[in-house]
Order: C-alpha cells, then sequence, then structure tokens
C-alpha cells in the first residue's frame, strides 16, 4: 500500500543544518528571518511563546514541538514578556555548547532544542506547498523521545553521526506530521490524509502516478460523487485534484531526471504521459525549462 506521507518526506530528502540547546531566564525576545528555511523547535522544560508572521501567538510547554515547513520569519520570546518591554537579546554561547538568554546567572526558566533544516529536493518548494504552513503537536510521548535522541546525538559527535541524524530527522518529520490534528492543519496533504475517503484516492495516485486519472476514478476511490470529490479535496488540500496529480507527478519527475533513472522517454512513461513530446511540453510548462536541460544543469 502507497503511502504518501512517507513518499513526500523521503522525496524531500531533509538534512540536519544545525541543532542547538537553548536555556533562557528573565525577560528575552529573539527574532529571526530566515527566509523559506525549515525551523523547529521543541520545548524540553519551562514555557515560552512563538509567533511565526502571519500565525497567531502560539503558546508553548514542556513536551510541545512545532515544525514550520518553510519559515518566513518568527519570534520567540519569555512566556511572560509584556509587549511594551519587547527588547531583542543575542543569544550567549556556554562552555557546554548550549546558549543562554535574558538573565546569564541561576536557574533557566525554559530549555529548548531550536534547529533548522535543509530539503535536499529539486523541487523542495513544490513539496513543501503540499505540508502545513504551522505544525503544533502536544503530549506526544514518541515525539519527545525522537527529540531527545536527535539532541543527543548532535551533541555526541560520535562515528556514523551524520547519517543517524539524517535518519532521526526523516522519522522525527513523519511522527510530528501524523500527530498533527488533521482538521486543525491548514490545507494541504496532511489534511488530506485524515479524511478516510480523501485518503483513499490519495493513496490511488501516488500508488499508480502513471495511470491516466481522471476526477471520476479519484471520485470513486473516495466513495464520493464527482462534484461533492472535487469541492472536498480542493478545500482540504488547496489545490484540485488534478493540480495536485501535476504537482506530484513533476516531483516524481525531477527526482528521476536527477538520479539519471533512464532517459526522458522513461521518464514520462514513469509519471504518467504518453510519449516524450507530451511530457516535455508538460515539465517544461510547469519548470521553466525543458526535461534535457533540467538534467544538464544538475549534472554540472
Amino acid at each position: 500500500m502507497s503511502d504518501p506521507l512517507a513518499e513526500v518526506v523521503t522525496l524531500l530528502q531533509p538534512q540536519l543544518d544545525y541543532a542547538k540547546v537553548v536555556r533562557a531566564a528573565g525577560a528575552w525576545r529573539v527574532r529571526r528571518s530566515e527566509l523559506g528555511q525549515p525551523f523547529y523547535v521543541a520545548i524540553l522544560a519551562g514555557a515560552t511563546r512563538l509567533q511565526v508572521d502571519g500565525q497567531a501567538v502560539v503558546h508553548l510547554v514542556a513536551g510541545d514541538f512545532v515544525l514550520v515547513p518553510a519559515a518566513a520569519g518568527f519570534t520567540m520570546s519569555s512566556d511572560t514578556l509584556e509587549e511594551a518591554n519587547e527588547v531583542e537579546t543575542a543569544p550567549v554561547a556556554g562552555p557546554d555548547g548550549t546558549f543562554r538568554l535574558g538573565t546569564q546567572h541561576g536557574p533557566a526558566d525554559v530549555e529548548l532544542l531550536v534547529g533548522h533544516c535543509a530539503f535536499g529536493a529539486p523541487d523542495a518548494a513544490l513539496l513543501i506547498s503540499l505540508l502545513p504552513q504551522l505544525l503544533h503537536v502536544r503530549g506526544q510521548q514518541r515525539l519527545a523521545t525522537i527529540v531527545q535522541l536527535l539532541s543527543d546525538e548532535s551533541r555526541a559527535r560520535l562515528p556514523g553521526r551524520d547519517i543517524i541524524l539524517a535518519r532521526l530527522l526523516e522519522v522525527l518529520l513523519i511522527e510530528a506530521l501524523r500527530c498533527g490534528a488533521g482538521h486543525q492543519a491548514s490545507p494541504g496533504l496532511l489534511r488530506g490524509l485524515f479524511d478516510e475517503r480523501l485518503a483513499a484516492s490519495l493513496r490511488g495516485m501516488h500508488a499508480d502516478i502513471g495511470r491516466p486519472w481522471t476526477v471520476a476514478e479519484l471520485a470513486k476511490l473516495a466513495a464520493l460523487s464527482r462534484s461533492a470529490f472535487f469541492d472536498r479535496f480542493s478545500k482540504a488540500l488547496g489545490v484540485a485534484p488534478m493540480e495536485y496529480l501535476l504537482a506530484w507527478r513533476m516531483a516524481q519527475a525531477k527526482h528521476l531526471l536527477a538520479n539519471n533513472d533512464g532517459g526522458v522517454a522513461r521518464v514520462a512513461e514513469q509519471v504518467g504521459y504518453g510519449s516524450a513530446s507530451a511530457f516535455s511540453v508538460a515539465f517544461s510548462r510547469h519548470v521553466g525549462q525543458s526535461p534535457a536541460q533540467f538534467a544538464r544543469a544538475l549534472a554540472h
């Protein structure tokens, strides 16, 4: 059985850029503007607040995990900081490799594991668009355990560290995404997968991407009328069914071309096009260059 969520995360090729433990006390506030860079934070102890640009303030407590697949900018601060006293503070590196915010002495009020990851996929932006804009998970012990393993491994500097971190990060992303509340998530793949009817059609598309799907066939998988399926799919995923299918085909095509997995004709067949010319036209319109140009650019 096809697993669309695992396929998207695997195709994203997540890589850990960095992870650091931050301790803070007193009044503090940090502002970051890393456009498009995936950001996550796990609350190891205490409480804090987070505001991602364009989103409501989220109050975080110990055990919470937040993932922002493409952060446009965000602010974190002490949980009791008043708006009038918001003064940006800089983290101070400690001798043990951790960082300190706010009051530099005495016990910390909050301990965080914060980090950025990178996505190595040639079409990461397209795949990220299938995920929620912000994911907040609370009270999931399995997720907390993975976060702790990630934290320990990032500081250990043991042999095999990079490959273990890569695998842990994949597991962390999948676990965080499937822990998300489907109907509370912003439109995207996750919300669709929490809808049993839509999940059937999504699994069908992913299991047989080369099939010449129609909306009527996908609606039949979902046991819905054509119009009901179209409306329900579009609201849940934020795109129409055929738009989603095209996006997934192009993502797969980029992956196949990047890995030199057959010529253009072979890739065209694998992603559901009857001829190399039809595929080339669709790919060029979607990507802005021909499949051959795309493959050559990646080779250099």
